[in-house]
């Protein structure tokens, strides 16, 4: 309304001059004319309107017989009046909307540099930079908003920045929570839900945008791509220290393995030595024996330390031939039976059933499975090793009464150096699972955990590898 103030009383003054000079009905009505164009070119529909119908009825009641009335004598009169009001409305109309398309496109590329430079900002930032406080700032700062409010599907935490007037926070919480983004364009205020890989990452709401259906989108795309970004960026810088780490632990490993060989060595030769000479007391006989057995099975372990640690580093390579996995198994149950006296160790298989494999890395790796049903049990308690013929393949399975593996750590438990909560109370690299099932695949075959269906209670592995030559067997028990 105010608008028009202007306008009125130029139309006032020009009808003034216009009748103090007795123009004619054709020249007053262009110069009324102008000056409407002139107020559409300035304010906004209504206060145009408003100035038509001033002008009409100024052109109506001052120059149009008879004067100083707002009858009309002739029709042709009438008519001249009612294009007049239609021509001054319809430029007005006009008009108006041309502004409004020049303003809409003048926002639109004032708000589309905004973006670009936001988007220039927020790529200048540290890739660590994660979606909070700084982040809000930069969205604040560029787009002159009241309020910026980001929450935190991972974390549930939720982020402010700047004075709402309206309870942006309440809003973007109940946005995640209801799946359902809120705008109202007359406050300003929009709130939109950002995707994720299995849902809605978070929230995130703006409060004092100029033009919510143009910006309230690709600034929340904006947040998603930075949110994304640093979660990929922390990932990567996981992975990255996570394989630092292990390259790491295998050198220790193996570096431990050599400096272990040597004493070891050494202790063995000198317990021998000692029970050769045969001068000890008998009860010193039996403490150098105890020696001598105790060093050689270390020996053994550190040998076996040094062969885990060089297979997890390079690629299994095994030399085939004709093996007897059967004879394999009766080997290690055997071995293990000496070593685990505590342990009910049975075996059932075939008599007889041959691969193409290498025979010391099947021992290895088939030893590493009965080693951790050993060390994973208690005693007097029951671990059965079953050769099974299930066609063109045979499954060794090994199965200990111990604890059942957590759900939430079976699959990871063929990880390289991955302990569970359990394992870690006893002495082990974490090496073991990991490089028998490499020496599984090296021959063709798998290793995996049987489901709790199948293994009645407690932990049982299973290693398949194809049979070479198909031959009957019986079902024998050791």
């Amino acid at each position: 309304m105010l608008w028009a103030v202007p306008a009125t009383c130029v139309v006032g003054v020009l009808t003034f001059i216009c009748y103090a000079f007795r123009l004619g009905f054709p020249t007053v009505s262009l110069c009324y004319l102008i000056v409407v164009v002139l107020q559409s070119l300035t304010g906004n529909f209504l206060s145009s309107a408003i100035v038509s119908v001033v002008s009409f009825l100024c052109l109506d009641y001052f120059f149009v017989p008879p004067i100083f009335s707002l009858r009309i004598s002739d029709a042709s009169d009438t008519l001249a009046l009612i294009s007049f009001l239609i021509a001054g409305l319809v430029i007005t109309r006009l008009t108006s909307q041309a502004r409004a398309a020049a303003d809409s496109e003048k926002l639109q590329r004032e708000e589309t540099t905004r973006l670009y430079k936001l988007a220039h900002r927020l790529l200048g930032l540290e890739p660590d930079t994660a979606v909070g406080a700084e982040l809000l700032k930069q969205f604040k700062s560029e787009f002159g908003l009241q309020a910026v409010c980001f929450f935190d599907a991972a974390t549930a935490e939720l982020c402010f920045e700047g004075d709402s007037q309206d309870h942006l926070d309440e809003r973007t919480r109940a946005a995640y929570i209801l799946r359902r983004e809120f705008q109202d364009a007359s406050l300003g205020i929009a709130v939109r839900v950002l995707p994720g890989g299995d849902g809605p990452a978070g929230a995130i709401g703006f409060e004092g945008l100029r033009d919510v259906e143009l910006t309230a989108g690709p600034l929340a795309a904006l947040a998603a791509v930075m949110m994304e970004r640093s979660r990929a960026f922390r990932g990567a810088s996981r992975a990255a220290a996570a394989t630092e780490t292990e390259v790491f632990r295998g050198a220790v490993l193996d570096a431990l393995a050599h400096e272990f060989k040597t004493p070891l060595a050494t202790i063995l030769t000198a317990a021998s030595g000692l029970l050769e000479i045969g001068l000890l007391l008998p009860e010193r006989v039996e403490l150098a024996q105890v020696v001598e057995s105790e060093a050689s099975r270390l020996s053994q372990l550190t040998s076996r330390l040094l062969r885990l640690a060089r297979l997890d580093r390079e690629e299994v390579k095994p030399q085939m031939e004709l093996t007897d996995i059967a004879d394999v198994v009766r080997s290690i149950v055997a071995q293990y039976s000496r070593r685990w006296p505590d342990r009910q160790l049975r075996l059932i298989g075939s008599t007889r059933v041959n691969v193409n494999g290498d025979r010391e890395l099947l021992w290895l790796g088939l030893g590493q499975l009965l080693d951790n049903a050993c060390k994973y049990s208690r005693p007097d308690s029951d671990i059965t090793v079953s050769v099974e013929c299930a066609g063109e393949s045979v499954a060794i399975r090994v199965w200990n009464s111990g604890a059942s593996i957590p759900s939430s750590e079976q699959a990871q438990i063929f990880d390289r150096f991955y302990r569970g909560v359990e394992a870690r109370m006893v002495a082990g690299s974490g090496l073991g699972l990991y490089v028998a099932r490499k020496i599984a695949v090296a021959h063709g075959g798998s290793l995996d955990l049987d489901g709790p269906e199948k293994s009645g209670g407690g932990t049982a592995f299973r290693f398949t590898i194809p049979i070479s030559q198909s031959e009957s067997g019986h079902d024998t028990e050791v």
